[in-house]
C-alpha cells in the first residue's frame, strides 16, 4: 500500500477514475518467482456492471506474461497497477512564512485488482481496434487497424497477449500542498504556472480545482 497522510487523500472514484483516464500510460507490478517485475502499457477503463476494470496488453515474450498467466491458474493473485499525474518541486521560496524545507507536489493513483490473460485473436483485435480509436481521435487521417494487410496483422496479433484486470481497490494520493497554511498557496499555483513546464502547470492546475472544490 501507498504511504496515505489523512491531508494528501483521495477516496471520491470519479476523481480517481479521471486521473486513470486522463494518464492511461500506467506501470504494471507484479511479483513471480523471480521477484519484481514491472512494465509500462497504455490502459482502457472499461465498467462491467458494477465493477472497473483495466484493459491493457504485453508483448507475448516478456517475463511479466508469466507471472500473470501463473496467477491466473493459481485463481488469481493481486497485481499493482501505477498511474502517475503531474508532479513539480515546491520552493520553500514561495511560501510566505518559514522556516521550512523544499518538497514535491503531485498526483498518483494506485490501482490494485486481480488479472486475466486472454490469447483470443479477437478479444485482442477487439481492444486493440478501441485503443487506437481512442489516441487517434481527432486526426484527419487516423490509423485502423482494418486498413492493415491480414497477414501482417496476424502476425502482429499472435505477438502479444491480453489483460483485464478487475479492479478491487484504488489509493489516490494528490500532495498539493494541503498542509500549508492557505495563504502560502495562490503564491506557489503563481510559481508553478510562471515556471513554463507541463508538470508544474499540471500541479498548478489540481491545485486550482482543489481550491474552488473548498471554496
Amino acid at each position: 500500500m501507498v504511504y496515505l497522510p489523512p491531508a494528501f487523500t483521495e477516496t471520491r472514484p470519479d476523481v480517481l477514475v479521471a486521473h486513470i483516464e486522463r494518464h492511461d500510460f500506467a506501470l504494471l507490478v507484479t511479483h513471480g518467482p523471480a521477484g519484481l517485475v514491472a512494465s509500462h502499457i497504455p490502459f482502457l477503463v472499461e465498467r462491467q456492471g458494477e465493477e472497473l476494470h483495466l484493459l491493457g496488453h504485453l508483448a507475448r515474450p516478456n517475463p511479466q506474461v508469466a507471472d500473470l498467466s501463473e496467477l491466473c491458474r493459481a485463481g488469481g493473485g493481486e497485481v499493482l497497477t501505477i498511474f502517475s499525474g503531474p508532479h513539480a518541486y515546491i520552493s520553500p521560496r514561495w511560501y510566505l512564512s518559514g522556516p521550512a524545507v523544499p518538497t514535491w507536489n503531485y498526483a498518483d493513483v494506485h490501482v490494485y485488482g486481480t488479472v486475466r490473460v486472454f490469447d483470443d485473436s479477437e478479444w485482442l483485435r477487439r481492444f486493440l481496434h478501441r485503443l487506437a480509436q481512442r489516441h487517434e481521435a481527432g486526426s484527419r487521417t487516423p490509423w485502423r487497424i482494418d486498413d492493415q494487410p491480414a497477414p501482417y496483422m496476424s502476425g502482429m496479433l499472435r505477438g502479444i497477449v491480453g489483460l483485464d484486470i478487475t479492479v478491487t481497490r484504488l489509493e489516490g494520493k494528490f500532495k498539493l500542498s494541503q498542509n500549508r497554511p492557505a495563504a502560502d498557496r495562490p503564491a506557489i499555483v503563481t510559481a508553478l504556472d510562471a515556471g513554463g513546464d507541463a508538470d508544474a502547470a499540471g500541479v498548478a492546475r489540481l491545485m486550482r480545482e482543489r481550491e474552488r472544490e473548498q471554496g
